[in-house]
């Protein structure tokens, strides 16, 4: 059993469950399964991004990166129902999880695929780029999501990310101040960092 949620391919045995949740004060039914991330509820990372989570004051595309199932770009889809998310993961059986819930939650406004990080990315104008990276995966995966991030913002576009202080919240700001303009903790609970990057 080497494969994990941030593998391609999944060999666990597909066993789904369905479960209602809220985001932002919207009620969801998500399908969900063995080999994706936080298959039994929304972890509390990802609801924490959601809740803090505001758009730019710019316009441009959102890009959910590591979107598992769906939680996180779906719930910032249908809180900015005029904006296009784009939902990827590396994992195909979480994208084709995400695909079902979009239409089981009736939201039309997101475009999900495929991608080893921003690898399959084509678009470079994201206002915003939204991610609760996959800390098991390393931090040069990690890293890479921040550095190939900055690509594809426009001038003034923001990567926000979710990240535990003991899973490398410390040098996940040493990273981005390195490579962002400006970067800011924007909340912290139960040792979970928001954290805000603006590309110059």
């Amino acid at each position: 059993m080497n494969d994990h949620y941030y593998s391609r391919t999944q060999n666990a045995d597909s066993k789904p469950l369905f479960w209602n949740y809220t985001l932002k004060n919207h009620p969801f039914r998500f399908k969900t399964d063995n080999g994706v991330f936080s298959k039994k509820e929304v972890d509390f990372g990802s609801r924490l991004l959601i809740e803090t989570f505001e758009a730019p004051k710019i316009n441009g595309l959102f890009l959910d990166v590591g979107c598992g199932y769906g939680p996180i770009g779906l719930a910032v889809a249908l809180s900015y129902p005029n904006e296009i998310v784009h939902m990827v993961d590396v994992n195909e059986r979480a994208i084709s999880l995400a695909k079902e819930n979009a239409k089981i939650n009736q939201v039309s406004n997101v475009l999900i695929y495929e991608s080893d990080q921003l690898s399959n990315v084509k678009e470079k104008d994201f206002a915003a780029v939204i991610t609760n990276p996959p800390i098991r995966a390393g931090k040069k995966i990690v890293h890479g999501i921040f550095t190939q991030a900055l690509d594809h913002l426009k001038p003034n576009g923001e990567l926000w990310v979710v990240i535990q202080k003991k899973q490398g919240a410390p040098s996940t700001l040493n990273k981005l101040s390195e490579l962002y303009g400006k970067v800011e903790v924007v909340v912290k609970e139960k040792g979970y960092f928001i954290i805000k990057a603006v590309k110059h």
